[in-house]
């Protein structure tokens, strides 16, 4: 019988650019599927009346209200407005929601600087004209104005710094699992 080979080192540390390297793969990645998403959704709304049965009326803006939509107002960063859209998106799916109303829903929720960036984006074009943007289009107008790059290099600056202390390798696991879902 062979003898058995017992390792007393560390496992090998990671290199700064190996973690850059991670880090921007998973920032990709996520950015891919949130493009990936609003295209499909824009897609699927484009097919609508195609392939399902209208709904018999149109929800309100009480019924839509009453499925307790998150606000927004700009200050919960890029987290923050992913969460946003992911709870808008549901409160649309539970309130019935009809593409034409959903910017004009949504808008309802929005807070703070964001309420002031729609008031200055509607302006120019009429409140009854910027409500007649898509809503795969004005997601990316948030992200435009919310979800700058400069954001996500600041969230890849903080995760580069995160350092694994002593042999803790399932913390330092599990914070690049968190690290790449915020990405």
């Amino acid at each position: 019988m062979a003898p058995k080979r017992r390792s007393t080192s560390a496992a090998p540390a990671m290199t700064q650019a190996a973690i850059r390297k991670l880090v921007a793969d998973s920032v990709v990645v996520a950015l891919e599927a949130q493009a990936t998403t609003m295209e499909n959704t824009d897609h699927t709304n484009r097919n609508i009346g195609q392939r399902e049965t209208p709904i018999a009326g149109k929800c309100s803006y009480k019924e839509f209200m009453s499925c307790q939509p998150f606000n927004f107002k700009c200050t919960e960063g890029a987290v923050g407005l992913i969460y946003w859209f992911e709870r808008t998106e549901s409160v649309f799916s539970h309130s019935n929601c009809i593409e034409d109303c959903k910017v004009k829903f949504a808008t309802g929720t929005l807070t703070g600087e964001a309420l002031s960036w729609w008031n200055s984006f509607t302006q120019p074009i009429g409140i009854e004209e910027a409500y007649k943007i898509t809503w795969s289009k004005f997601k990316k107008l948030l992200i435009k104005k919310y979800y700058p790059r400069t954001e996500v290099k600041k969230m890849e600056d903080e995760f580069y710094n995160l350092t694994v202390k002593g042999n803790d390798l399932k913390t330092y696991v599990r914070n690049s699992r968190n690290w790449q879902f915020y990405a």
